[in-house]
């Protein structure tokens, strides 16, 4: 067990790290800070990809019961969440640093609410948190707890675990919406018409006579 969790630490650390950098990102207020912090997210999240990928690789290229092959069993509820950070979370991340890096010229420059709701979309920080709780079963089996071995800890735990994720993705949406609502530009005014002016009263037409108006007879 001990041998397993060498290898399963340095996966979790790595991933649960993410997990904090990535949720603090919205509550960055200045430009250069959030480029710094998202430069730091963009590590951890490819070293994360990099060490599930290499222990799952290993896990299927190796026919035997070692060390890694266990890793990869406890490790293959994380492989989906790992899929979608590699393929979504990785490129977001690289865009917000990037965005940042154009307002972070001068250290005080304030974020722009956009990057902000950029940094609290849930395409970035939902994967990575994801993938962490994922991860933390392999590690807890590691460490000779097994929840899924008894059915009336293994319930709970997954009820635990799915609700876990439903809470932090409305979590992240609705910070996500309440930030890009903040990003909109205001509403223009619609400019105020004059009163018309009244209509001046016409005076009452001649009463037309009744032989005149009729045909003329001769």
């Amino acid at each position: 067990m001990a041998d397993q969790l060498t290898v399963l630490l340095p996966v979790a650390a790595t991933w649960v790290a993410a997990g904090i950098v990535a949720d603090g990102l919205p509550r960055l207020e200045r430009a250069r800070a959030l480029r710094r912090r998202t430069g730091w997210l963009f590590v951890l999240t490819l070293t994360g990809v990099v060490l599930t990928a290499a222990v799952l690789a290993g896990g299927l290229q190796s026919a035997g019961r070692t060390v890694v092959d266990r890793a990869a069993a406890g490790l293959a509820l994380a492989a989906v969440p790992t899929l979608v950070v590699a393929a979504c979370t990785v490129r977001r991340v690289r865009r917000l640093r990037a965005g940042a890096g154009a307002f972070a010229a001068a250290p005080e420059t304030p974020a722009p609410h956009g990057l902000r709701a950029a940094a609290a979309h849930p395409l970035i920080g939902l994967p990575i948190q994801v993938t962490a709780l994922a991860v933390l079963p392999a590690v807890i089996s590691a460490a000779g707890v097994d929840l899924l071995a008894a059915p009336a800890v293994a319930g709970p735990a997954i009820t635990v675990g799915v609700l876990g994720v439903i809470a932090i993705g409305v979590r992240h949406a609705l910070r996500h919406n309440r930030l890009a609502e903040r990003a909109m530009p205001p509403a223009a005014p619609v400019p105020m018409r004059p009163p018309a002016a009244p209509a001046p009263i016409q005076p009452p037409a001649a009463p037309v006579s009744a032989r005149a108006a009729g045909p003329l007879h001769v």
